[in-house]
């Protein structure tokens, strides 16, 4: 397996306080540098301030939901890499809510190994 580059940042968007727990803990033990937020207003602040390779973010959250978020990232920067993270795929797949087109979509339950390896391979691409 291909060894991840240091620099790789990851914002995450999670507002179960459990599951970003878990999702950080994962990424980082991957090698992946990761700043995480509990809802997607404070996410798009950080995103406005420094660079970030890919967004991971839930869509169903307080303030600002993960489509808004994504929509507003790809806005600030359009070579950022987008993954949904949720229970709610078919919100995702429409396309009336104008996520952004080539984005991930990882449905919940998953393992945390599963989530790493999708990571990596749309940052590969």
């Amino acid at each position: 397996m291909d060894k991840v580059e240091p620099v790789t940042r990851i914002l995450l968007a999670e507002d179960d306080n459990d599951m970003r727990r878990f999702l950080v803990k994962a990424l980082q033990n991957a090698g992946f540098t990761v700043a995480s937020f509990d809802n997607g207003l404070s996410a798009y602040h950080r995103l406005r301030e420094e660079p970030f390779e890919l967004l991971l973010t839930d869509i169903v959250m307080p303030e600002m939901d993960g489509i808004e978020l994504a929509r507003r990232a790809t806005e600030l920067d359009p070579d950022i890499k987008v993954m949904f993270i949720t229970g709610f795929a078919a919100v995702a797949l429409n396309p009336d809510n104008n996520a952004p087109r080539d984005a991930k979509i990882l449905s919940k339950p998953f393992h945390l190994k599963d989530l790493v390896g999708e990571v990596q391979r749309l940052l590969a691409a």
